[in-house]
């Protein structure tokens, strides 16, 4: 009988927690059972016990004993003894207690000394020794594998760093299952000469091995099982090690360019103490924390401090009659390991020598780039650091308007003309989306047809978007590329770095798309496609050609260099501290940038950074890729579960909702048709057609709660979230507000998330109930001017001509720079009234409104106005309606900051043109006369 999608478990996001929750049901029904010892209760029993055994091949614990215990107790109808035992194993697996409590490996029998005892860990003090799983995947029969694990134990120390259990597969399909529902795992040992099929019921399983990892058992020979293994548990989880033992010629293998994801080849099993060893240094190598490890010895040492930081040692604070109780907040440690020096086993973060270039090359290895620097004042200045390295005054920057501001300043800084490109408007929602790929091509097209395309140097996108938006990286590059091979890109991933991590959106990643890019590339059939191409289209693209829009276009590889580059705040998606922030480089062409760079970095980089922030991001990255994988998975987990709780609840999703994939997507964006996260039966391999065909996907630990429709705004609602609840987010929109699942959060966090929703949706619905109908009234009418009377979204217009190179040029670039600096002059400058007749006369076509600043209001949180920016109508109707008392840039007693006419020179020329109409009506008269 075919299994029913409940009991499939490739069906789940997380598996870890599929699992969890699998053990919840059975202590759950094991317990009922316990108190009615019916036929009925029994068969809920035996049901969860189905659902949950599956999970149980790819883990170590509770192992084989426990479990084999656990069912014999429900097999002989022992109620209590089988809730005891589920309820202990259960316990142990929430509170992780297994991994360092050796006796909760163990069966009641053997905790009364009545059998062999099976712990986990060697002698010494258990908790001290981080535990960790390995994947073994082994040819023998299911019934040597306790032997196998047992000879593995024994090979453990006493000397050894950390604790790990082996986990036995035997086929190429339940080792990725393994890799990917076990989160313990953290290397994989491959012993050569297993078979390829699956012995679970795992359909979906096999469409991802087809569909993302492009796996066919047809097309591989069993002697290439191993190596294409490890590739697919890469693509999976590139932070694993892996271990290949095999008893053909390991030299040749240890050789082949293929085999370059296996960290070390074994000669079959005449080195088992290497092996083991081999598995306890990878780890150390992902566990170790260069500047922290220095940064922990440093604060032991005795120090005398005679530089400028009083703070160093604590001295100033403990011994203070007034502020002792600021070292009682925040104890000794964090004074003891404060320093300005650069010496002493730390290192400088401008000229990096030691320990922290050391783990600046351990977090490239973990991002998957070729450079890391970690910044410690924010990534607005990441952003500005790679403009100011890799722009020039005059050049072009294509970007999208709605940006974060640093890159309008990077823009200002560096001297660069940014040529604005819009993102798709949810006006609804007052926000906007991502840049569709097809607006990009054109502004490259059309700067193409006016012999401008040379003076194009960067493309700057927003990936993700606050609001979750994620691009087609991959795509994105290609098609610009194919217009302009030497294209540099800045992918803004502030609120996405999180994303390495999963597989799911590694590949949507600046840097995942740069691995994919780099391997088709090398691909002879990539080459073939890109002629059939060029014999379509030409070598050259000519602009004028129409069907270069909508076409899919590609690369010449002989020719593309890839030049990528993003910017991450480590602090918004990792264990890292305010500020922490990292700049990673995949750009082929860094040798020819390294001064600049560098130079950059000295411009923007403090020269006093915070110790405390460094060593966070060390650890931030230490833990990514020891649990990374863990936690991400369950973030995302637990906002799928967030988004059902709240769509399905009878009474709140009354007055609220999240906003579905469909809802944030427009169709033309979705080829793969998906419409929301939680449809029904939605599987592992439809997130995966929609992240591999879709334009852009939608992020689902970004939630957009929909609140107008509960008679709140954005801000107030936020405000009631965080004065009355204890609840705290960062962004709204004139009617919703952004809630965010991450490593942090918990399903306590989601519990509470709803009582208070449900508690906010009773007062609505007893307001109304209970009011009279002219309350009804004033509620509906709320509704109303918050849902359905939103304004129109403006688009940028364009700069006043006196900013650009070609005023009679179709091309939208200007020099925002000048028109920046102009408005330092006062007299330069004027202000004008928003709500007045004059600012509507001039909008509409007189004396031109040019902005001398930004004008950002918060939400959307981006520019409306930039400096040089003509403003018109839907500009000054839009702020209007702006109903947000945070507006930077505007004066709402001044009005409007603008560049004077005069200093513009519209006087004068509005005089020139008044003067030349006579002569021209003369010589148009005389045409006309000779004409006849």
């Amino acid at each position: 009988m075919p299994a029913t999608p409940s009991t499939r478990i490739d069906h789940f996001f997380s598996g870890a927690e599929a699992r969890l929750d699998r053990w919840r049901e059975l202590s759950r029904a094991v317990q009922v059972w316990a108190a009615k010892n019916d036929a009925a209760s029994r068969t809920a029993v035996n049901t969860a016990l189905k659902e949950l055994l599956p999970f149980e091949d790819f883990q170590a614990y509770p192992g084989t004993r426990l479990v084999a215990s656990m069912r014999d107790r429900i097999k002989a109808g022992d109620t209590v003894g089988s809730a005891r035992i589920v309820q202990r194993i259960s316990a142990s697996l929430m509170s992780r207690a297994y991994r360092s409590e050796a006796g909760e490996w163990e069966t009641e029998d053997e905790q009364s000394g009545g059998g062999e005892r099976q712990m986990p860990t060697a002698s010494g003090d258990p908790s001290a020794r981080p535990y960790f799983e390995v994947l073994v995947v082994a040819p023998s029969p299911s019934q040597k594998w306790p032997a196998q694990i047992q000879n593995m134990r024994k090979l453990r120390r006493n000397l050894d760093a950390f604790i790990y259990e082996p986990v036995i597969v035997g086929n190429f399909e339940d080792a990725v299952l393994g890799a990917m529902l076990n989160t313990n795992v953290q290397s994989v040992l491959i012993y050569d000469g297993f078979p390829f099929a699956s012995t679970h019921n795992a359909p979906v399983m096999r469409q991802f091995l087809m569909a993302y990892l492009d796996i066919k058992a047809d097309d591989l020979a069993p002697h290439d099982y191993g190596v294409r293994l490890a590739q697919a548990i890469k693509k999976i989880r590139p932070e694993l090690d892996i271990f290949l033992l095999s008893d053909r010629n390991a030299e040749a293998i240890a050789a082949d360019p293929a085999a370059d994801c296996v960290s070390r080849v074994f000669y079959d099993v005449e080195e088992p103490l290497e092996i083991h060893l081999s598995i306890l240094q990878g780890v150390q190598d992902r566990y170790a924390t260069p500047f922290f490890d220095n940064l922990k010895k440093y604060a032991q040492k005795p120090v005398g401090t005679f530089h400028a930081l009083p703070v160093a040692r604590g001295k100033s604070i403990f011994k203070s009659n007034w502020i002792r109780d600021m070292g009682e907040f925040y104890g000794p440690t964090l004074f003891l390991a404060e320093s300005s020096a650069t010496s002493g086993g730390l290192d400088s973060l401008l000229e990096p020598t030691g320990n922290i270039k050391k783990g600046q090359e351990m977090a490239a290895r973990a991002f998957g780039c070729d450079h890391v620097f970690w910044v410690t004042n924010g990534t607005s200045t990441s952003n500005k650091m790679v403009e100011q390295a890799l722009l020039q005054p005059g050049d072009i920057v294509v970007v999208d308007r709605n940006c974060h501001k640093s890159h309008h300043y990077g823009c200002v800084l560096a001297g660069a003309q940014p040529y604005y490109v819009e993102a798709f408007p949810m006006t609804e929602y007052s926000m906007y989306g991502g840049v569709p790929v097809r607006e990009i091509k054109k502004a490259l097209l059309d700067l193409k047809a006016a012999g401008r395309l040379a003076k194009v140097k960067m493309v700057i996108l927003t990936n993700c978007t606050f609001d979750g938006h994620v691009y087609n990286t991959k795509r994105v590059m290609e098609e610009c590329l194919a217009i302009k091979p030497d294209l540099i890109f800045l992918w803004d991933e502030a609120w996405f770095g999180f994303a390495r991590f999963s597989p799911f959106y590694r590949g949507r990643t600046g840097m995942g798309a740069r691995d994919e890019l780099k391997r088709a590339f090398k691909d002879p059939a990539y080459n073939e496609a890109y002629k059939a191409q060029a014999a379509k289209f030409g070598k050259d693209l000519n602009p004028k050609d129409k069907r270069l829009l909508d076409a899919r276009l590609i690369p010449d590889p002989k020719k593309v260099k890839l030049r990528i580059y993003s910017t991450t705040s480590t602090h918004k998606s990792m264990s890292a501290l305010r500020q922490g922030s990292q700049i990673h480089v995949g750009d082929e062409e860094f040798h020819t940038v390294i001064e600049s760079f560098h130079e950059s970095v000295f411009t923007h980089a403090s020269t006093s950074p915070n110790q405390q922030i460094i060593a966070s991001l060390d650890i931030a990255r230490r833990q990514m890729e020891l649990e990374g994988y863990e936690l991400v998975m369950r973030s995302i987990q637990l906002a799928l579960e967030l988004r059902r709780s709240v769509n399905n609840h009878p009474l709140v999703s009354k007055y609220f909702r999240m906003l579905s994939v469909e809802e944030m997507v427009p169709s033309e964006f979705r080829p793969s048709g998906m419409k929301d996260h939680i449809q029904d039966g939605i599987t592992w391999m439809d997130a995966v057609k929609s992240i591999r065909d879709d334009e852009f996907v939608l992020d689902p630990t970004r939630l957009t709660l929909m609140c107008g429709t509960a008679g709140f705004d954005g801000t107030q609602f936020k405000g009631i979230l965080a004065s009355e609840y204890g609840i705290q987010l960062n962004k709204t929109s004139r009617n919703s507000v952004l809630f965010q699942t991450n490593i942090n959060n918990t399903r306590s966090d989601v519990a509470n998330l709803m009582k208070v929703l449900v508690e906010i949706a009773k007062k609505v619905d007893d307001t109304l109930t209970n009011g009279d109908e002219n309350t009804r009234k004033t509620f509906n009418a709320r509704v109303k001017s918050l849902v359905e009377d939103v304004p129109n979204l403006p688009n940028f217009s364009y700069f006043h001509d006196k900013f650009r190179d070609n005023p009679k040029g179709t091309t939208l670039e200007g020099h925002m720079r000048e028109a920046f600096y102009m408005a330092y002059n006062p007299e330069g400058c004027e202000h004008v009234k928003l709500f007045s007749s004059e600012a509507d006369k001039r909008a509409r076509g007189g004396l031109p409104l040019v902005s001398a600043n930004f004008v950002i209001p918060y939400p959307p949180g981006f520019p409306i106005m930039v400096p040089g920016q003509v403003i018109k109508p839907d500009t000054i109707e839009f702020m209007r309606k702006l109903d947000v008392k945070e507006i930077h840039g505007y004066d709402k007693d001044l009005g409007l900051k603008l560049i004077s006419p005069a200093a513009l020179g519209e006087g004068r020329r509005k005089a020139a043109a008044a003067k030349a109409r006579p002569a021209a009506k003369k010589v148009a008269r005389k045409a006309k006369k000779a004409r006849k």
